[in-house]
């Protein structure tokens, strides 16, 4: 016959209440759990949008007053107020674009060194100097652009610029200019040691992820260093690289300090990399103290609320491009 609760012995049904008090206790602590790690979600989610959205808000004004000409308007007179975002975008993407063009290869060739062809000795040096380089503050970088880096390359750099390559058929424009020193080729140039040491970082920590298995069998194979490198590390750690290499775009985006020191922070709408330009982080650290009127201010922060756009932008074409990355190797 069965036997109810009350014909069960005193110590099976403490335990079997005790398991039954810790089990609501777990579920309990579980639930506050979850719902902590949720709220730390949602933090980083209102965050975003509270900061679009302010900067949305405080360049109403100059939306509403330029509308769409906002864009596309290289002109800036502070004086009778009228304002265009066109040379901030511009200088932005242009030695955004530069620095990347000229880190990423160096940031390659860096990981690739430290995990594949660099003596054990050799490496933590290395790796150490790298990582010390992403803990100099920018200003520093600043500093030295404009009393070290822009001196040499008026000196030396910017003429033989001008005269060799700036002749070149289509692209030769990109090279005319007065050796200045100060410019957009002396930003992008500043703006890609600072990212090197950030993409360089995440590429040297997947490339240690690839089995070491893989790339002894292709050794055995009688692959070279290049072949494992092109048709094992790569293929591996595609996405995780281009991940890396986003992430460095992003921090060049909206680095301020280093570019305001050597941009030269001229509006004026120029394609000669020597030419000086302004950034939007830059207009808006040189100009935010001294705006007089509500429209200056308003305009700043519009200013503000576009560089949210461009790199919200470009790491919603970073995810966009994983996604594929991911789609494509899942298919294979």
């Amino acid at each position: 016959m069965p036997h109810d609760a009350g014909d069960m012995p005193v110590s099976a049904r403490t335990g079997a209440m005790w398991a039954a008090t810790r089990h609501a206790r777990d579920a309990h602590n579980d639930h506050l759990f979850r719902g902590a790690l949720l709220a730390c979600a949602l933090l980083v989610l209102a965050a975003l949008l509270g900061t679009a959205g302010s900067t949305l808000w405080g360049g109403r004004l100059a939306f509403q007053t330029f509308g769409w000409s906002f864009l596309v308007s290289d002109h800036w007179d502070a004086v009778n107020g009228q304002f265009g975002a066109l040379v901030p975008i511009w200088g932005t993407l242009m030695t955004s674009l530069l620095a990347m063009l000229l880190a990423v290869p160096v940031s390659f060739g860096i990981a690739l060194f430290l995990t594949e062809v660099a003596p054990p000795w050799l490496r933590t040096p290395i790796a150490a100097a790298v990582e010390l380089l992403a803990g100099i503050p920018s200003i520093i970088y600043g500093m030295w652009g404009l009393f070290v880096l822009a001196p040499f390359l008026a000196d030396h750099a910017d003429p033989w610029i001008n005269d060799k390559l700036g002749t070149l058929p289509i692209v030769g424009r990109l090279f005319q200019g007065p050796p200045l020193g100060i410019g957009m080729l002396t930003a992008g140039l500043v703006l890609a040691i600072m990212v090197i040491p950030f993409i360089s970082s995440v590429m040297r920590e997947v490339f240690h992820t690839v089995p070491t298995r893989l790339k002894e069998s292709a050794y055995a194979l009688g692959s070279t260093t290049s072949e494992v490198v092109w048709n094992i590390v790569l293929p591996y750690t595609r996405s995780a690289v281009i991940g890396g290499i986003f992430l460095g775009l992003g921090r060049a985006l909206g680095e301020t300090m280093a570019v305001t020191f050597v941009l030269g922070n001229a509006h004026q709408l120029s394609a000669s990399l020597l030419m000086p330009s302004s950034s939007i982080a830059s207009v808006i650290a040189n100009e935010f103290t001294e705006a007089s009127s509500d429209l200056h201010r308003s305009t700043l922060i519009a200013l503000g609320f576009l560089l949210f756009c461009v790199t919200f932008v470009v790491l919603a074409i970073a995810k966009l491009l994983l996604l594929r990355l991911a789609r494509k190797e899942g298919n294979a």
